[in-house]
């Protein structure tokens, strides 16, 4: 059953604040085989004109994806996750995100589309830190693939 489209729009409250730290940074730089200095190392991250370490760009994705969950998850949607496929990722940065962000997503469904009996659920992530400004918006695309035929 296709998704309801009255849905595109529909913007979910924001997120507790996730605190961004050295370490995780520096954990995702090394999962992710990055070696820049500026994720590591203080000092390298200041002679670039940054106040601390900086997070290489797809870190935001486990705090945008974990918020995408309240769409996913609102029953009113319906939503068959077990039926989902993450199709596509963006990101939009206005500022790196660095060590002591404290960051909140607030996500909003920017469309719903049906393709050959799958829903196409895109869902916008604004980033905010705590001063309320912009720092990356994200886009992700979940796909429904559609149930099979008995």
């Amino acid at each position: 059953m296709a998704l309801d489209q009255s849905f595109v729009g529909r913007t979910y409250p924001p997120t507790p604040a996730y605190e961004v730290g050295r370490e995780k940074i520096r954990e995702f730089a090394e999962a992710v085989g990055d070696a820049n200095p500026a994720y590591v190392d203080a000092e390298a991250a200041r002679a670039l004109g940054h106040a601390d370490v900086i997070a290489p760009p797809t870190f935001v994705f486990s705090i945008t994806y974990r918020a995408a969950g309240q769409v996913v998850q609102d029953p009113q949607l319906g939503l068959d996750y077990s039926r989902v496929v993450h199709g596509d990722q963006k990101f939009s940065y206005v500022r790196p995100v660095r060590a002591g962000d404290r960051l909140t997503v607030t996500s909003t469904i920017e469309s719903i589309k049906s393709m050959a009996g799958n829903d196409v659920l895109d869902i916008r992530g604004d980033v905010h830190d705590e001063a309320g400004e912009l720092v990356v918006t994200a886009l992700t695309k979940l796909v429904a693939r559609a149930a099979e035929e008995a």
